[in-house]
């Protein structure tokens, strides 16, 4: 990986609400997240889960992490993950946002993996600071070919709920507005961002969690993203199972 993608990958985009539970997935317990403003989450958002989670991502080259909290300030890394035989050390730190949302969510910080860490096989993620807990993260077997530069890419946190990491402005992250099947894929479509929206120029990963188990039928599942000033040329597969 290079290190200018091992720079955009230490930025985070924030989660959302996604309906369905974390369950089955991962063990161990999150701490509470900061407090903020109040609000009211998106229609189309549903209860949270507080379990921990994890999903591989950008062909096996990173992770993102699940915790539960404001699904506006997920938490940041406080230093650099460690492996140690097949276990992956996280650090989180709180998010340095001041204007929290009050709702409890599922929300993904997205973790670059450190030489060492082989994805074909079981990986244990100790989480240290702001959260603790275990997460258990079933091997790829077969690892995919990394894919292109600011790919988007996605993976199963558990058997609805999956993590899609799409490059765009980090101040302006992409929401769910709608999931159907389109064949035999299934179509995330994000939402048109509103015309007044002040986004930075930056080009960071992005981390939005999706629940596609109503339309995702068994077998594997590639999706097909849409709307939301999301670039991305063709369906993508889902890693990992669920």
């Amino acid at each position: 990986m290079s290190r200018h993608r091992l720079t955009l990958i230490g930025l985070l985009g924030a989660g959302l609400v996604v309906a369905g539970a974390l369950a089955g997935c991962a063990t161990g317990t999150s701490s509470p997240s900061p407090n903020g403003t109040s609000s009211t989450p998106d229609a189309t958002d549903a209860a949270p889960s507080g379990d921990l989670g994890a999903a591989w991502v950008d062909g096996g080259r990173a992770i993102a992490l699940i915790t539960t909290g404001s699904s506006s300030c997920p938490p940041v890394l406080g230093g650099e993950p460690t492996v140690a035989g097949s276990t992956l050390t996280v650090d989180l730190a709180a998010s340095p946002r001041q204007d929290c949302t009050r709702d409890m969510a599922p929300r993904a910080t997205l973790v670059s993996l450190p030489a060492g860490v082989d994805p074909a096989t079981d990986l244990t993620v100790t989480i240290t600071g702001a959260e603790h807990g275990t997460v258990m993260l079933a091997g790829l077997g077969a690892v995919p070919a990394a894919p292109a530069e600011f790919t988007p890419s996605a993976g199963w946190v558990n058997d609805s709920l999956v993590a899609i990491v799409t490059y765009g402005s980090s101040t302006c992250d992409p929401t769910v507005e709608a999931v159907t099947a389109a064949g035999s894929d299934v179509e995330v479509q994000f939402a048109t961002p509103p015309a007044d929206q002040v986004c930075t120029m930056d080009l960071a990963p992005r981390v939005t969690l999706a629940d596609i188990g109503r339309e995702a039928g068994s077998g594997a599942v590639s999706l097909v993203l849409t709307g939301g000033n999301v670039d991305a040329a063709g369906p993508i597969p889902v890693l990992g199972a669920r």
